[in-house]
């Protein structure tokens, strides 16, 4: 049986070739970004990141490691694995943009009405109580948790309109391209094949988008939107739509963040108790009859004439 993936490399050979390639560029970006900080921050800096860790007082030189260890190289991993390895960009990148432009107020209006849905997947995990033999490993996952979130407090905490442009252009839009290029493009496509199964495929590069995260007590909301950004990829045959559902979920906590902290909204973005059962509820039914709405938009007549 033939597809149109490439036949000459299995699918979990596929799949270590693309680690392989983006660790690699990961740390050789890793190494780039040192130079960059070396060159014109000078050695304190980064002897200070390496011996105390991330801090207020270096967060210049974390924007130049994020964007050179990070942002290029799981944006460029996926393309080179794409052009040069598998030879067929289309099919695993799925850059097309030849998909129903209702299809980016679809992905929107359901980014919006999700986000009680998500807040009640944030607190169910946070819930999360593991057993008393397994007390280190869950001690050693909110360390990882905090240290997380101590990295993404001090990267957003934006004190210009500049700040916050920029922090909207690399982790709102950058990332977002980076890493739905990555997981929705690649990594889902290789798991569709390895498992001839496309859903199957979509939840286990969600687990894996999830997972690759570190930030364990967030894992749940991270793995259902890794799932509806791997549906909008599959039903749309594009992953710029995926992109844009990445973008507003990045591109918002980073407003919003802003907002706050300039005093502008009183909501605080780290309040994970908002809604009620009741916005739960109806998140859930207008999510999924959005997603029932974006599946039809997808199907071209003569399709739905054999419905």
């Amino acid at each position: 049986m033939t597809d149109s993936y490439n036949d000459r490399i299995h699918p979990a050979g596929q799949f270590f070739i693309l680690v392989v390639i983006t660790f690699g560029m990961m740390i050789a970006g890793g190494v780039v970004g040192a130079g960059i900080i070396w060159m014109f921050y000078g050695l304190d800096p980064l002897l200070s990141l390496i011996k105390a860790g991330v801090t207020p007082q270096v967060v210049n030189e974390l924007w130049v490691l994020q964007v050179t260890s990070t942002t290029i190289p799981l944006f460029a991993g996926p393309f080179v694995f794409a052009k040069f390895v598998v030879k067929k960009p289309g099919a695993y990148l799925k850059a097309t943009v030849k998909f129903n432009p209702l299809l980016l107020v679809m992905v929107f209006a359901v980014m919006i009405f999700s986000t009680p849905l998500m807040e009640l997947l944030i607190n169910i995990n946070q819930k999360m109580v593991f057993p008393k033999f397994l007390k280190g490993v869950e001690q050693w996952m909110r360390d990882s948790e905090t240290e997380a979130a101590k990295e993404t407090s001090i990267l957003l905490a934006l004190k210009s309109v500049w700040q916050m442009l920029w922090a909207l252009l690399v982790v709102g839009f950058l990332t977002a391209v980076a890493e739905e290029f990555l997981f929705r493009g690649c990594i889902q496509t290789i798991f569709t094949r390895l498992t001839k199964n496309p859903h199957l495929g979509i939840w286990l590069a969600a687990i894996l988008f999830s997972a690759i995260h570190m930030q364990f007590f967030g894992f749940l909301p991270r793995l259902m939107l890794g799932v509806f950004f791997g549906y909008f990829v599959l039903w749309s045959g594009s992953t710029w739509t995926s992109v844009w559902g990445h973008f507003i979920n990045n591109g918002t906590a980073v407003v919003v963040t802003y907002l706050y902290k300039q005093k502008t909204i009183a909501v605080n973005p780290d309040d994970q108790h908002i809604f009620n059962y009741g916005h739960y509820t109806f998140s859930l039914i207008i999510t999924l009859l959005l997603f029932f709405v974006y599946r039809k938009l997808t199907v071209t007549k003569t399709q739905q004439a054999t419905l």
